[in-house]
């Protein structure tokens, strides 16, 4: 389980935890908003596919208190850089402030683990929520893309992400 003690706007605390033989069908039937299906996949199962299929992934249960409201995945570039991906909140789960919870919880955990000096995610650019969310954290936009997605940092400093650091985040 990795926690920072944070609460979604119900005051239920999100925690992350391993995808397991408990709550695997829960995280695999996370579905988004219909309008969001042009950014992320129908079903968080896809995800949870490329989690054990490729090697490169992990996934997460973004949990609500008991309740699975989310999936989130991270993995390690090859030139050290650690990635966010693969997040997905279920639709009657959003707008309570359990993505923003989940990704602050795993953006901490990650800067702390060795060698991590960077974090990044992508996001569609006409997915202004998500841009939203990513910005309010402090990731900016690189030069870079993936595909049709943006590419955003977060410099990590002495096991802190530096926008982190801030009380107001």
């Amino acid at each position: 389980m990795i926690t920072l003690g944070l609460h979604d706007r119900a005051g239920r605390r999100v925690v992350l935890h391993e995808v397991n033989d408990d709550n695997w069908r829960a995280v695999a039937d996370v579905a988004p908003l219909d309008s969001q299906r042009r950014y992320v996949p129908a079903l968080a199962a896809r995800y949870l596919l490329l989690s054990s299929r490729e090697g490169v992934w992990h996934s997460m249960a973004v949990c609500a208190d008991d309740t699975v409201a989310g999936h989130i995945m991270w993995g390690r570039d090859e030139d050290g850089s650690y990635w966010l991906g693969g997040m997905l909140i279920d639709g009657t789960e959003q707008g309570k402030g359990v993505g923003r919870a989940a990704v602050r919880t795993l953006v901490d955990w990650l800067a702390r683990r060795e060698g991590c000096q960077e974090l990044r995610l992508s996001y569609h650019p006409d997915n202004t929520a998500a841009e939203r969310l990513y910005t309010s954290l402090g990731f900016t936009p690189t030069a870079d893309s993936s595909g049709d997605e943006v590419i955003a940092g977060l410099p990590v400093s002495d096991g802190r992400p530096r926008a982190l650091n801030s009380p107001s985040l």
